[in-house]
């Protein structure tokens, strides 16, 4: 239905989010970008870059228009790992959020600076992360997994090694996703 001030439906809609996981493997480590949010919920603690879609974009825009609104950094290929759909995810309101990872090298990476409503952005290695907000430990999860089952590693190797890489950096890379 519509009415004079806009558009009014008879059941309540969630909002909609994207968020960005970017991995790079540096000395190492698997490293993720997070932005420390600047405002609340959960102003000064760490999360993945993301926020509201626009009613005009689809969820991986979004995701790349918050990425680079929060970190200017753009990225190549985006995977979508998934909805996350938990009934109180946000304190805020009813949010649904859909999530998507993408792999970048070091000498590829892209630099990084903090914008929009983020107040901070690093590189943290995955055996060092600061408490996440929202349910990103539950997307972070979920990313690692799919990087481990439905990836080939020669795939997620040429992507955060480059395209040559040694049989150790191999291996390194291979400890690293099975220790997350």
């Amino acid at each position: 239905m519509n009415n004079s001030q806009g558009y009014w439906y008879k059941y309540p809609h969630p909002a909609v989010t994207a968020d960005c996981l970017v991995f790079m493997f540096h000395e190492h480590k698997l490293h993720i970008l997070l932005v420390k949010r600047g405002a609340e919920p959960y102003k000064g603690c760490w999360a993945f870059p993301g926020g509201y879609m626009e009613i005009d974009e689809t969820a991986e825009q979004c995701a790349r228009r918050e990425l680079i609104e929060e970190t200017h950094a753009t990225v190549g290929h985006l995977q979508q790992i998934g909805a996350f759909s938990a009934v109180d995810r946000d304190p805020r309101e009813r949010v649904i959020t859909v999530a998507f990872y993408t792999l970048v090298s070091p000498g590829k990476h892209p630099s990084v600076k903090a914008g929009d409503d983020a107040s901070q952005v690093q590189w943290f290695p995955l055996d060092e992360l600061p408490k996440l907000a929202f349910d990103h430990g539950e997307i972070l999860y979920e990313a690692l997994r799919h990087l481990r089952e439905y990836t080939p590693l020669e795939s997620t190797a040429s992507q955060l090694l480059g395209d040559t890489f040694t049989n150790q950096q191999l291996e390194e890379l291979q400890q690293a996703l099975q220790e997350h």
